[in-house]
């Protein structure tokens, strides 16, 4: 679980990300959930998009991913979504919160 102050570090790091996929029409799938699990163990800190066409809340989906992958849900911002989880290699460059 994130402190205020941790998920307020990980916000201000994540603006200057571009989001790496998006949830659209087909929701979240077992490919959709692989393809986020390698990017955020080789990164740390992802940036997600939910298009219109999901027809899903943005908020619902943050936490459904984050709980399948899992993952700390940092925020939503508009149609964005950021995700946070230590990476378990050594090769990464590790974010210090």
């Amino acid at each position: 679980m994130l402190t205020s102050k941790q998920r307020a570090t990980l916000r201000s790091l994540a603006q200057t990300l571009e989001p790496i996929t998006q949830v659209g029409k087909l929701g979240i799938t077992e490919n959709f959930l692989d393809n986020v699990n390698n990017a955020i163990e080789k990164r740390e800190l992802i940036k997600i998009t939910v298009l219109e066409n999901s027809g899903e809340d943005v908020k619902e989906v943050g936490e459904k991913i984050a709980r399948l992958l899992p993952a700390e849900f940092v925020c939503a911002t508009g149609k964005k979504l950021v995700f946070y989880r230590r990476s378990l290699s050594d090769k990464v460059k590790h974010i210090e919160i």
